[in-house]
């Protein structure tokens, strides 16, 4: 053996942690509205999130945010489950092999993605908004 450490794939507390950090980076008046936000890493996503969204390859889905955008709730609104934000290890260890992007630079991508959604923007809104800050 050459003495190396053997590599270990980063856990889901690394890529949380990535995660919190990412979320702590959005500058205000967004982070007033992220507080009850939820964060949660899970390996992939369940069956019933794919199915929902047409997937069938679960290394296709590196993240998900579940709930109602910010502009479309009201102060009548109970008994809902709080908005998540849920992340999925392997795809994202899997893309991180595959792209060569530094673990952290493809996190915060993720998060800044799934907080897009929060805001009620659509997948062509924020391609439009990244191709722009290009």
């Amino acid at each position: 053996m050459s003495g190396q450490a053997p590599f270990h794939a980063p856990d889901a507390a690394v890529i949380e942690r990535m995660a919190r950090d990412a979320l702590a980076r959005i500058p205000e008046p967004f982070q007033n509205y992220l507080s009850d936000v939820v964060l949660i890493v899970e390996e992939f996503a369940d069956d019933e999130t794919l199915d929902s969204l047409g997937i069938e390859d679960p290394f296709d889905l590196s993240g998900v945010y579940h709930g109602r955008p910010v502009g479309d709730k009201s102060s009548f609104d109970s008994g809902a489950l709080p908005d998540r934000i849920h992340l999925y290890r392997r795809p994202i260890l899997d893309e991180w092999i595959h792209t060569g992007v530094p673990l952290a630079t493809l996190v915060n991508h993720i998060v800044v993605h799934e907080v897009g959604h929060h805001f009620g923007l659509s997948d062509d809104d924020m391609h439009a908004l990244e191709d722009g800050a290009d």
